[in-house]
């Protein structure tokens, strides 16, 4: 095998080894952050430079928030404050999670019709434990409200924020 192929073996290998991007990307909280982003599968078609987009525009990437619950009545301060997450898909549909006394209770919170700022959320566990909440939105990243959970612990809700 004379230089040229093993040149050109060499190439092919490390050609075929790169399969991603390292692209940075700006996070709710203004940090820069660097995900690395595949390749298209061999046999994708690439549009040449210039070439104009023929599908739909990609609509607004879902969010999350922090959640943050503070106890209100007597039974919430035998837990203190809850943290969790909102994700909000920016539709008027959001995946709601939190931890609660040892439990992760997952939900959704919806935006409630004919009023895009004021909502609802309700999450279960498998043990049985569940909430809910009722919300209002000051922007699509901030908002407040207040939590019931089945033992009758309540709390104020502060969604969005560090």
């Amino acid at each position: 095998m004379n230089n040229a192929q093993k040149y050109l073996s060499l190439l092919g290998i490390a050609l075929a080894l790169t399969g991603c991007y390292v692209v940075p990307v700006r996070g709710p909280d203004g940090a820069v952050y660097y995900d690395y982003y595949p390749l298209p599968p061999a046999g994708y078609p690439v549009p040449p430079a210039g070439a104009p987009m023929t599908s739909a525009p990609i609509g607004p990437m879902p969010t999350i928030l922090n959640a943050r619950l503070y106890p209100t009545n007597e039974i919430a301060t035998q837990t203190g404050i809850i943290s969790g997450t909102v994700t909000n898909m920016m539709t008027g549909k959001g995946r709601f999670q939190v931890n609660f006394m040892g439990e992760v209770l997952s939900g959704e919170a919806t935006r409630v019709s004919n009023d895009e700022k004021r909502g609802v959320a309700s999450a279960y566990s498998p043990k049985g434990t569940y909430m809910s909440c009722d919300y209002q939105m000051n922007t699509p990243m901030q908002g407040a409200g207040d939590c019931r959970f089945s033992n009758g612990a309540t709390f104020k809700l502060h969604l969005g924020g560090g």
